[in-house]
């Protein structure tokens, strides 16, 4: 389905690139557009890139109702395909 998730910032690498964790799943990604992202912030991301911070709270009432609406599992099994 292919949905912005939000994920958290585990490590930063050189450049624009951090490495996302959510569900034991870790995923390279790109910040390119964002500013001052840090281990530990949550962030939202599609295709690759985080497009927008949100607070711990946000992240797990989002992730929550995507369990609910059954997406979320679908969601997983995709970042999981093309996971770091």
């Amino acid at each position: 389905m292919c949905l912005a998730i939000p994920a958290r910032v585990v490590e930063l690498e050189d450049g624009d690139i951090a490495v996302v964790a959510l569900e034991g799943v870790k995923k390279r990604i790109s910040t390119v557009l964002l500013e001052d992202v840090a281990i530990g912030d949550y962030v939202l991301i599609h295709v690759g890139y985080a497009l927008h911070k949100v607070s711990p709270e946000e992240a797990a009432r989002t992730l929550q109702l995507m369990a609910e609406a059954g997406v979320l599992e679908e969601e997983l099994a995709e970042i999981g395909e093309s996971a770091a």
